[in-house]
């Protein structure tokens, strides 16, 4: 999924919010989506289509609720509640976002799994196939594990 795909998906999935957003909102929305979870466009993965969605409408939220942040009174009607209800919704996405930069930072790190766990370093003695020590030839290297292939 391209950014414009992206873009027109989030304006389908908050269209109540419509009248109250720009374009431009959407896409600045995807942006900062885009640069807080580290994952660029175009997008294939259902897990990262879902997440840079949820980002990118808490920053929709949080452009609605820094709107209505000047917004208190206004003859007399309170217009706190709209402020309350972005800022518990903020505060449900974040809980979100955190819980799964938790259970699964192999997604949002770039990396192996295999690669968040220590390196163990062999002390430096090393044998071929055939159990003969070859810790002193020229071509021996360092054995870094856990691999890929571990």
């Amino acid at each position: 999924m391209d950014k414009s795909e992206f873009v027109s998906l989030l304006e389908e999935e908050v269209k109540g919010l419509s009248s109250y957003l720009d374009s431009q909102d959407y896409r600045n929305a995807a942006d900062d989506a885009s640069r807080e979870t580290g994952w660029s466009f175009p997008q294939t993965g259902d897990f990262e289509v879902f997440w840079l969605k949820q980002r990118a409408k808490r920053h929709l939220f949080f452009y609605l609720q820094s709107e209505s942040a000047h917004k208190f009174k206004v003859d007399q009607i309170n217009l706190q509640h709209r402020f309350e209800h972005y800022t518990s919704i903020i505060k449900q996405l974040d809980a979100d976002f955190a819980k799964i930069l938790e259970e699964r930072p192999d997604k949002f790190a770039g990396a192996d799994v295999f690669k968040l766990f220590g390196t163990r370093l062999t002390p430096g003695y090393s044998y071929d196939q055939y159990g003969r020590e070859t810790t002193y030839y020229n071509d021996n290297e360092v054995d870094f594990t856990p691999t890929e292939d571990d």
